[in-house]
């Protein structure tokens, strides 16, 4: 393909290295691969070796980029995946970075779904259902997401959701509290039941009346 006649760091990107083959740019590679290949000037580069490059560059871009979206939050493997390929990196680079991500104890789903129950379960609770719902969209299993809810205390997340709503409404008749708090709480993705006795017991703890003045 040609030699190598200069190895430039790139003026916008000091982590990418620009590739001059007699004279030319090239192409430009991760800086960590063109460390790990040992480039120097001078070296001869065939079709094969250049294409080899190529594909360890690709690979190295995809892992960078996974990890920076890591870095907000963790993701599920599906959602890694479809975010890389959105990025237009290979299929195959695509199995390889998840697999390594993997290997790495980086992406795992079961730590993920366990991650997202306790989150929703701190900060928004709602019910095992919404909540399974929520995993399966961003595409983790049925076993792993069924392991990950069954824990989940639906009567206590209720309570918990409900009660720091209630104390920002103003006192109102039991029907009305009922209707509004119900739906709420059904937004949330809890059964008739559990609503139905969680309502119940907030209007008790507010001494705001009896049921059966609705």
């Amino acid at each position: 393909m040609g030699k190598i006649t200069e190895l430039r760091t790139g003026k916008r990107n000091e982590k990418r290295i620009n590739i001059y083959l007699d004279g030319r740019f090239a192409f430009s590679l991760d800086a960590g691969v063109a460390e790990q290949e040992h480039l120097q000037v001078g070296q001869e580069l065939s079709g094969d070796q250049a294409e080899t490059l190529a594909r360890n560059d690709q690979y190295q871009r995809g892992l960078n980029a996974a990890f920076r979206y890591l870095g907000y939050r963790p993701r599920s493997e599906a959602e890694v995946r479809e975010r890389l390929l959105k990025r237009d990196f290979l299929p195959e680079v695509v199995e390889e970075v998840t697999g390594r991500l993997k290997e790495l104890g980086i992406v795992d789903d079961v730590a993920f779904a366990r991650f997202w129950v306790e989150n929703r379960e701190s900060f928004r609770p709602r019910g095992r259902r919404l909540t399974g719902l929520e995993l399966r969209r961003m595409g983790v299993g049925k076993e792993v997401i069924q392991q990950a809810v069954e824990g989940a205390d639906d009567r206590e997340n209720a309570y918990r959701a409900a009660v720091q709503k209630a104390r920002q409404w103003p006192s109102v008749d039991y029907p009305g509290f009922r209707r509004r708090l119900g739906d709420y709480l059904r937004r949330r993705g809890f059964d008739y039941e559990v609503i139905g006795q969680v309502v119940a017991r907030i209007w008790q703890e507010r001494g705001s009346g009896r049921e059966e003045d609705g």
